[in-house]
């Protein structure tokens, strides 16, 4: 990685995650639930949909300040989903970046409040966002619940169960991974590049690119599933096995189709 690329990444991740605590620390809500929401918010991660919105946009002139209040709603609907996602209903995981999973720590009930509400606000924040016109505010809006909701990413997670303890077919995993975690991937880069300034040809553009990076980042998930190290991807090896999830090595090996 280049000093260059790798002095950016650090950057905008600081910024990512101190405006995420300090917004959700500002709520006035009631303490459990914000304790559990800043749980998770702050347990880490890589901010990669985050950052990913911010280079597209600055790639086409924007700044960060332009894009941060969408990007921070982002990062909360990646969160929410994982909170979900670990509970004992879906995945029942354990760990999530190296720490219990939030309804170990607090409880389940209160674990899937902090989810619905991180969900919720973000919607707000992007509403809230006076650097947005209304007509930005709209189109933003609603890419995101396209993205996130039953045409996007919980389609995905609905067809992902699904597909547990059964054969499928690749274009079956295909679909069922750019639903999951493709169409947020896509959201970031594409609205990145939408509030930076981007024409509708360099969008349409853009969009195709970012379906291929969501897939080449599941790929990489799913290998790391098997030959990561627990130490480093915050989480047990194998959990994918263990779930009986179809997954890319699990369909066509490490090394490839056969």
């Amino acid at each position: 990685m280049s000093d260059k690329l790798e002095m950016f990444l650090s950057e905008k991740e600081t910024i990512v995650s101190e405006e995420l605590i300090r917004t959700i620390t500002e709520l006035a809500i009631p303490k459990r639930l914000k304790d559990s929401m800043l749980y998770s918010i702050s347990a880490g991660g890589k901010r990669l949909r985050p950052l990913l919105m911010i280079a597209s946009c600055e790639s086409y002139h924007g700044t960060h300040q332009q894009v941060l209040s969408v990007a921070l709603a982002l990062e909360m609907v990646h969160t929410y989903s994982l909170i979900h996602d670990d509970l004992p209903a879906m995945d029942d995981d354990d760990i999530r970046r190296g720490k219990p999973t939030n309804h170990r720590v607090f409880d389940e009930a209160t674990a899937i409040l902090a989810g619905d509400a991180l969900l919720t606000y973000s919607f707000e924040l992007i509403s809230n966002d006076s650097q947005l016109t209304d007509e930005q505010k709209v189109y933003i809006l609603k890419r995101l619940a396209e993205a996130s909701g039953p045409k996007g990413m919980v389609a995905g997670q609905t067809l992902d169960m699904g597909a547990e303890d059964r054969a499928i077919q690749f274009d079956e995993l295909e679909t069922i991974h750019h639903l999951k975690t493709g169409q947020l991937l896509i959201f970031a880069i594409e609205i990145g590049a939408y509030i930076g300034g981007a024409s509708s040809y360099q969008l349409e553009a853009i969009k195709d690119f970012a379906y291929f990076v969501g897939l080449v980042f599941q790929v990489q998930d799913d290998i790391l599933d098997v030959t990561g190290d627990p130490n480093t991807i915050g989480k047990p090896i194998g959990s994918d096995e263990t779930n009986l999830k179809s997954t890319y090595p699990k369909l066509l090996g490490l090394n490839g189709r056969d």
